[in-house]
């Protein structure tokens, strides 16, 4: 695109500020930060500007409100719904945190680690660990994806079940906002009640309400133990009966329970080599459970054993098994976590991220499915997902023999429509744990109820009134008053 007298300025000014590590419009050196972690979503910026730290992320946002410059946070650039790829129109600034990867501190006796935004997942992991502590937040993309982008998309994940997500993690945060001031909220205090949040407020924010540069986060005591088991059931109301006998019989132990249809499970036995079936049968559904104790702590094996143990005898369980190594629980935790890989090696599909009620959640996968096989025949639904926290992985699978990226361009749009629209009829919501990001801006908009939409207008609005953090994304713009 044509660069006019005042960007080429504005472009000059931040590549004397940042150096030959901080500015970069080299196309090779953008084009994998331009389109989103599912390859669907292409956009365009002007250049990629990487600050070394706070003072120069505010130095980038204050000449950016001057020239009125969008900009694009962007971390690992592993979001689901394209909420750190840029605009299409190409006049926008992508700002990486890449660079601020440091581990200022952490602190066993307080629980806390403090670091900067790019500090990946994997690496804050290992910074606690080398204390006897745990971040206990866990997903797919840990090695690529950043503190700073988990919480602004509020991440979830398989511990939320007992720990919560990203937001109940975030102890504090420091941040630049629209207008280039830096707060500075990293004191970390359990206590403050000081009125309106900022750490709550810029948590799930997605970057539309400012830059986070660094954040304080809960840690908790290493794990000493742990047991991984896997159950098969007839029905996903039976799997909620097991957990909540699982909890009552193991306390606080339970912090993972997984879902899986017998069609899933397949799958993965199909495409991903070194996978085995978990027990003797098939089972229409099936769950994985992790219990944990701390060191010092009695081993949940036992407890976790005698109470599925239990279950089978009840007949609330067919059959289940619980790990006598970590290569046996890794092993079933590999049958989980390969659900998506599998998927893509059969084919393409429309995929959504969805929560309803934790009651409801056995009941709506079994009915929506039906409800979306009969208006899309031929089409083939695999719902699994975080059973305890109501969080749905629904995925329609293109027709058999057709093209799947043909049958996805042409139907997917009418596909997602229609789940959202059954998951708000069940009391839930169109994201459970991947953000709205542009993807989703649509349905949100028009399922969304107006005094959320109105209110979070209003926030952004207030704190970003040029409209330049990560424009297009989260917050759906007011629609046109009717002509006169």
């Amino acid at each position: 695109m044509t660069i006019d007298h005042e960007d080429a300025a504005l472009l000059a000014g931040l590549e004397a500020l940042l150096g030959p590590r901080g500015f970069t419009r080299d196309p090779d050196d953008l084009a994998p930060w331009l389109v989103d972690w599912r390859g669907r979503v292409r956009g365009q910026a002007l250049a990629l500007l990487s600050p070394a730290d706070a003072g120069q992320v505010a130095a980038i946002v204050r000449a950016a409100a001057t020239a009125r410059m969008p900009l694009v946070p962007q971390g690992g650039n592993t979001s689901m719904v394209a909420g750190a790829t840029p605009p299409a129109h190409g006049r926008a600034l992508i700002v990486s945190l890449r660079r601020m990867r440091a581990i200022l501190g952490v602190s066993p006796e307080d629980g806390v680690a403090i670091v900067e935004a790019g500090v990946t997942l994997s690496a804050l992991h290992e910074a606690a660990e080398a204390v006897g502590m745990r971040f206990p937040l866990s997903l797919a993309a840990k090695g690529t994806a950043t503190i700073g982008g988990l919480i602004s998309t509020n991440a979830g994940g398989t511990q939320v079940l007992r720990f919560g997500p990203m937001r109940a993690l975030v102890l504090g945060v420091e941040a630049v906002l629209p207008d280039g001031a830096r707060f500075d909220g990293l004191s970390a205090l359990r206590k403050d009640n000081r009125g309106y949040d900022l750490r709550q407020l810029l948590g799930g924010a997605e970057g539309t309400l400012g830059i986070i540069t660094a954040a304080a986060l809960r840690l908790v005591p290493a794990i000493g133990a742990r047991a991984v088991g896997w159950a098969g059931l007839e029905t996903p109301q039976a799997a909620l009966g097991l957990l909540r006998r699982l909890e009552a019989a193991t306390g606080a132990a339970v912090e993972s329970f997984e879902l899986v249809p017998e069609v899933a499970l397949d799958l993965v036995l199909r495409h991903i080599p070194g996978t085995r079936a978990p027990l003797a049968g098939r089972h229409r559904w099936n769950v994985l459970v992790e219990a944990t104790a701390p060191t010092g702590a009695p081993d949940p094996a036992g407890a976790l054993g005698a109470a599925l143990a239990q279950a089978i005898d009840d007949g609330l369980v067919a059959d289940a098994t619980v790990s006598a190594s970590e290569a046996q629980a890794e092993a079933l935790w590999k049958l989980r976590e390969s659900i998506s890989e599998a998927e893509r090696a059969d084919g393409m599909a429309a995929k959504h991220d969805v929560a309803v009620p934790v009651s409801a959640m056995p009941g709506f996968i079994e009915s929506a499915r039906q409800a979306v096989e009969a208006r899309f025949p031929t089409t083939r639904v695999i719902a699994f997902g975080h059973l305890g926290d109501g969080n749905v992985h629904f995925n329609v699978r293109a027709p058999m023999g057709e093209d799947g990226r043909a049958w996805l361009a042409r139907e997917g749009a009418g596909v997602s429509a229609f789940v959202h629209d059954l998951t708000v009829a069940a009391g839930g919501s169109i994201s459970a744990e991947h953000g709205i990001g542009q993807t989703k801006l649509a349905d949100y908009a028009r399922l969304a109820d107006p005094a959320r939409l109105a209110a979070q207008r209003a926030i952004k609005a207030a704190l970003d009134p040029l409209g330049l953090m990560n424009p297009g994304k989260l917050v759906p713009l007011a629609p046109e008053p009717p002509a006169p």
